[in-house]
């Protein structure tokens, strides 16, 4: 899970290639709402699910994915949630695809990280490769980080030697 307007990583789950990705929307949202305050959720079809639906409502967002094409009105489980969105995406697409739009800025994320560290995994095991791909992310962040500082002429502010060691004990 990425911010669309800072292209900074907020949440990653890694799993093998051919898991499917509904399931791990609830980590990736738990977890980034622990810093951020999260009003829309822009996600593919894959996403497309009830209880992502209720996952994104109850923290007071909105989930903007479209619907797959054989999603019905009425949920089978008769949920109005399901009902609301649908009729709401459906009868007001330009403003949906409005919002959702912004999903193109996720995909810039993950070139971003592509172009700069490389399209590849190099490590031969499964632990190693997921610990290139969350240094990928971390490097990615402080990138990012970095040229905000420089760009927008920032001026961070780091913990005194005192405080660091205050906060160790």
């Amino acid at each position: 899970m990425c911010g669309v307007l800072s292209n900074i990583v907020t949440a990653v789950e890694i799993s093998k290639g051919n898991a499917g990705d509904s399931p791990f929307l609830k980590q990736l949202y738990k977890t980034t709402a622990l810093h951020f305050r999260i009003r829309e959720v822009l996600a593919d079809k894959a996403y497309s699910s009830l209880e992502n639906m209720r996952l994104v409502s109850k923290g007071r967002g909105i989930l903007f994915c479209p619907f797959k094409n054989n999603a019905k009105a009425e949920h089978r489980t008769k949920d109005p949630l399901w009902t609301i969105l649908y009729h709401l995406f459906s009868l007001n697409a330009e403003w949906f695809y409005e919002h959702y739009h912004k999903r193109s800025n996720v995909e810039s994320t993950f070139s971003m990280m592509k172009r700069n560290f490389g399209e590849y995994l190099w490590s031969r095991t499964y632990t190693a490769q997921m610990n290139e791909s969350l240094c990928k992310v971390i490097c990615h962040n402080l990138s990012v980080i970095n040229n905000c500082i420089f760009q927008m002429d920032l001026a961070p502010h780091f913990w005194s030697e005192k405080k660091l060691q205050a906060k160790a004990s």
